[in-house]
């Protein structure tokens, strides 16, 4: 693990250029009390390091860094470019992003930089280049930390040179305007382009924007971002090539395409921030914490950030419950985290996030807050048996942000959103007690019992021979409504939605049905209006051979389905498509001697969380598939294994009996006695 520690890292962001030099000391004191293993300096520090163009100060640095080396705690030592100093935006208007209406976003917050601008670049690579070199051979030096939170208040810039630089990347993805006019599709509505200076970021129109021009757009934005990233990366493989790189993700951020992120660093980390007020929080944090295990190609990850207790940016900053810190810390060990890391070390004394809590909060050492940094970091250090060690998922989800943003650029059929999409399906599978990896496009499926490909509405022609397989294996495929519809110039498939993959299903999509919007209540003089059906969405009934009688509600939308080849399982009930297949199957023989058949399943409805675990239920049923723990855990229970541990955590507000496991309990260092207090965990081996 990073520099050479061989336990779970516990730590956080560390910015000791917001108080007087005079607290180092006691930090690093403190530090050592609670267990910290590994910090982040300077991530926000560009000001304090460079206050001048060109003028240099690292000498409150270099002492932070040597105390840290002393105390031997490793730093993830961030670069500092997250957030510009004013100068730069001052002498260089150019680096200052530019809204969609034209407003230019100046200094006095963060993240005021247009990711196109080559001046920000260059500078950004000159103060890069100053920090590597000063600290190539600094005992301390863990990781580097790169930028931070990529894109999270800016995404994008509408400025001349952003301009430019979209023109350039279209010149060169489609390398003629005659291919740009067909796969955007210009001759719809006279938008055909003649002249390269004629093609413009989409910025406001008087109505809608073409889906081909908005998605090209967000790949361009999106590679701009990365551009930036990897313009430091660059200097730092050069003068430190032995040093890891990081940069924190954020979930399942809808604006970077985190696979290709996820190729372009050493090691993959996160910021998670689910609200305590929320009690599908822990489903949030698992399903975070399985994208982030996949983005690593099932290696483990870093918790970069979480809070210690209460954030302060939501309208109401629910704090965490007691238990709750020491609670999501270990679920996230559970499902693949080597390193817990908190925002921040030190709580501000003012600025914006002022009341953010920390690790040492406001109130000092004398908190509940202190004391469950310190209890937390002294459970994870005896967990060094979950470092390095897989989390073993027999569920896989297909997932493509390219595919969700494809979604987002349609207009029409109906308001979608693949993130929600793939999202509530995890939640599911998360509330049966299933671990899940997430697949990209192309990726090896055959070696899990069941994947789900959630509304893959773009280009599921690429995912064509990785199904054959799968099936070929013995593996139980599910795809979902709204799959299949364009290909990947972003163009309708005639001829039945569903086309490349149709012969594995047996079925063609040929109209949709999504639900309209309540039907208002008329008054009895509305003789005629008032005798009109509108269509409100409809039931989806088993048919005799299922075990499941629950009828499932189609929420939002439903297809109408041509069944070429496959089985019948349900159908829809309700209005216009009473009767009309829902669920269909189509059974595979397997390749391989003694391996099951597969199964290849279609869903043509938009179920709602009821609905989908009586799916769930249904195929389990029909596939052999038994929750990971190889049983139901009890309500509130959270059961996962890493390795050779098990994890049992309880999200609930009351003790739970779980004697369904035996061991030592590492926690506790004692026999584990088959029970569960409010908010806890145990880790058995």
């Amino acid at each position: 693990m990073l520099g050479g520690y061989s336990g779970i890292h516990f730590g956080g962001d560390y910015n000791p250029d917001q108080w007087d030099p005079a607290l180092v000391d006691e930090d690093i004191a403190l530090m050592k009390e609670a267990g910290v293993t590994l910090v982040t300096p300077a991530v926000f520090s560009w000001a304090r390091i460079e206050p001048r163009e060109g003028e240099y100060d690292f000498a409150w640095l270099d002492e932070v860094m040597d105390k840290l080396a002393d105390a031997g705690i490793h730093a993830d030592l961030a670069t500092a470019t997250a957030s510009p100093p004013p100068w730069l935006g001052k002498e260089y208007p150019e680096t200052l992003p530019v809204t969609r209406d034209g407003v230019v976003l100046r200094w006095g917050s963060r993240q005021q930089y247009n990711p196109s601008s080559a001046k920000f670049r260059s500078a950004c690579a000159e103060l890069v280049t100053q920090l590597a070199t000063r600290y190539a051979e600094h005992p301390a030096l863990a990781m580097w930390h790169v930028g931070n939170e990529y894109a999270c208040h800016v995404a994008e810039s509408y400025d001349a040179e952003s301009a430019d630089g979209f023109r350039a990347w279209l010149r060169q993805r489609y390398g003629s305007l005659d291919e740009l006019n067909r796969v955007w599709g210009t001759s719809f509505w006279s938008q055909r382009y003649d002249n390269w200076d004629e093609v413009i970021p989409p910025g406001p129109m008087p109505t809608f924007h073409n889906p081909g021009h908005v998605l090209d757009w967000r790949r361009y934005s999106a590679d701009a971002i990365l551009a930036c990233f990897t313009n430091e990366v660059r200097i730092l493989r050069e003068i430190t090539p032995n040093i890891p790189i990081t940069t924190n993700f954020m979930g399942m951020f809808p604006t970077l395409d985190y696979w290709k992120w996820a190729d372009a660093v050493d090691v993959v980390s996160n910021d998670s921030y689910p609200d305590p007020a929320d009690p599908r929080a822990a489903r949030i944090l698992a399903c975070e914490s399985d994208l982030m295990r996949s983005l690593a190609a099932g290696k483990p990850f870093v918790q970069m950030e979480q809070t210690p207790s209460a954030v302060q940016w939501r309208p109401q900053n629910t704090p965490k419950r007691p238990g709750q810190f020491a609670l999501w810390s270990t679920q996230l060990v559970a499902r693949g985290a080597d390193g817990v890391c908190q925002f921040q070390w030190r709580q501000s004394a003012s600025g914006s996030e002022m009341f953010h809590s920390a690790m040492v909060p406001h109130a000092g050492t004398q908190s509940p807050v202190w004391n469950d940094m310190v209890d937390t970091g002294a459970a994870l250090r005896r967990l060094p048996d979950a470092v390095g060690k897989p989390v073993a998922a027999r569920v896989a989800i297909v997932w493509d942000w390219e595919n969700a943003w494809a979604v987002e650029a349609a207009i029409g059929p109906v308001e979608a959103s693949a993130f929600d999409a793939a999202q509530a399906w995890h939640a599911s599978l998360y509330e049966r007690g299933y671990a899940v990896d997430f697949v990209r496009p192309g990726g090896d499926l055959s070696g899990y019992s069941l994947v789900i490909v959630p509304t893959f509405f773009y280009g599921i022609e690429r995912l064509h021979d990785r199904l054959k397989e799968a099936l070929a294996a013995g593996v139980c495929v599910v795809v979902t409504h709204g799959s299949g519809y364009v290909d990947r110039d972003g163009h309708a498939f005639l001829g039945g939605y569903l086309a490349p993959v149709s012969d594995l299903l047996g079925v063609r999509v040929v109209d949709i049905l999504p639900r309209g919007e309540d039907t208002p209540a008329l008054p009895a003089s509305a003789r005629i209006s008032g005798q009109v059906e509108t269509w409100q969405g409809c039931e989806v009934r088993w048919g005799a051979e299922t075990r499941d009688r629950r009828a499932l509600q189609s929420s939002h939308w439903a297809e109408r389905i041509a069944v070429d080849d496959a089985e019948v399982l349900a159908r829809f009930a309700g209005l216009d498509v009473d009767g009309l297949p829902a669920i269909t199957r189509r059974v595979f023989a397997s390749a391989e001697p003694g391996n099951p058949p597969g199964q290849a399943w279609y869903l043509g409805a938009q179920l709602d969380e009821t609905g989908r675990d009586a799916f769930l239920s249904e195929i389990e049923r029909q596939c052999g598939l038994v929750p990971d723990a190889g049983h139901t855990p009890p309500a509130g229970v959270e059961v996962v294994r890493r390795g050779e541990l098990t994890f049992a955590l309880n999200h609930s507000d009351i003790s739970v009996r779980y004697d369904q496991i035996q061991g030592e309990d590492l926690l506790t260092g004692q026999p584990y006695p088959g029970w569960l207090e409010p908010r806890s965990a145990a880790v058995v081996r």
